[in-house]
């Protein structure tokens, strides 16, 4: 039996990961140009909900920042 249950849940989460796609939910991505003064931590805090540290880190990521330092008008692309 236990044996059983365990097929069924590894072939449930093998197909679960082959169809499972993204819901889109989060919309398109936008440009924003930077102003005097902004911080990656302040675009990050106005952008994103919550704690904006995970913020900081996405907008790193998708520009392939190295750092934290960022120049007026710079265009970064907001994921």
């Amino acid at each position: 039996m236990f044996v059983r249950l365990l097929l069924v849940s590894l072939v449930a989460v093998g197909l679960w990961a082959v169809l499972a796609r993204d819901s889109g939910a989060s919309g398109p991505e936008r440009a924003y140009r930077v102003k005097p003064g902004d911080t990656l931590w302040s675009i990050a805090a106005s952008t994103y909900g919550g704690d904006p540290r995970e913020g900081v880190w996405r907008l790193q990521e998708r520009n392939r920042l190295r750092g934290t330092a960022i120049a007026p008008g710079q265009v970064l692309r907001i994921p």
